[in-house]
């Protein structure tokens, strides 16, 4: 009796032993992935970093230590495009504003709701290299479709809108909030529809009116939704890059339009200076992970949910 009792306690001992193999197999593929494809490159820019590396030339021969982070502190470059970057970032809570109305609007559809959720998203899902041309010659000063309709509504010929250093932010702003427009609006719609319609009846019987409806009920609970939002857009605003290569190519009239991302690949790989960029990346890593941070330790005083 005592032997089967063994036999039995050895064979799941086995079993889960053999079960422990297979789990380590699995997270093993990842987290190699994860060392390869994130700590190696991230640790090597690091390092990168203090060095006057070209990509050709020996890394370890030419540290130079600090020296590169003081040149990026001290290039009027830099700082001009960290403000556009900050400038940019305008349209962030206008397309949240307009996500949230349009999300609204759409909720309260039936039939036509799964249509008009998709042209709205259809940009979100395309290339951003193609609509990047496609709004360049929307806003094309001679030719472009927006000139040419200022232009027969007014008899005023539109703005430069990619050559002047003003403009030119407008212009991003306009693109960058249409772009990502049809994102905000799923999310919020999602929000909105995670909401109990029992929660705006008892309020009704209350005698609440609709904009405490909307102040009390509707913006607590889609607090989660406007904070995942607020976060993945923060991040992406420092990330643009794509359309200022597109649309302006040089980084705009006297670098009007150039971000702390387009600066970096100016950097990096039109100068040759891959220490430098690498440099930059890290400061901009930096910058993000503290915006991030400071987001997250404020979350609660503002961020609610039905539990």
């Amino acid at each position: 009796m005592m032997q089967k009792a063994v036999t039995k306690k050895h064979q799941i001992s086995e079993m889960a032993k053999r079960e422990e193999r297979w789990a380590w197999l699995f997270i093993a593929a990842p987290f190699v992935g994860f060392l390869f494809f994130m700590a190696y490159p991230i640790g090597f820019a690091i390092f990168a970093s203090f060095s006057r590396w070209t990509g050709v030339n020996s890394l370890t021969g030419n540290l130079v230590g600090f020296k590169n982070y003081a040149d990026i502190l001290t290039d009027a470059k830099f700082w001009k495009s960290m403000v556009t970057t900050l400038i940019y970032m305008i349209g962030i809570p206008i397309g949240m504003f307009l996500g949230l109305a349009i999300a609204m609007g759409l909720n309260r559809m039936k039939h036509t709701r799964r249509f008009f959720t998709t042209v709205y998203y259809v940009p979100v899902v395309s290339s951003l290299v193609a609509v990047s041309i496609l709004w360049a010659w929307v806003f094309n000063y001679d030719y472009g479709l927006l000139n040419s309709m200022i232009k027969a509504l007014t008899g005023i010929h539109g703005p430069n809108w990619l050559g002047d250093e003003f403009w030119v932010k407008v212009a991003m702003i306009i693109f960058m909030t249409w772009k990502g427009l049809g994102g905000s609006i799923i999310l919020y719609l999602a929000g909105l529809q995670n909401i109990p319609r029992d929660y705006y009846e008892a309020a009704k019987i209350d005698g609440a009116n609709g904009w405490q409806l909307f102040k009390n009920i509707t913006i607590p609970l889609i607090s989660p939704v406007t904070f995942y939002i607020l976060i993945t857009s923060l991040i992406g605003g420092f990330q643009v890059f794509v359309e200022v290569q597109v649309m302006t190519g040089n980084g705009g009239t006297n670098y009007s339009a150039a971000t702390i991302v387009f600066y970096l690949f100016d950097k990096a790989f039109n100068n040759s200076q891959l220490g430098y960029g690498c440099a930059v990346a890290v400061i901009l890593a930096l910058i993000i992970f503290l915006i991030t941070a400071l987001n997250f330790k404020g979350q609660d005083k503002w961020v609610s949910t039905m539990d």
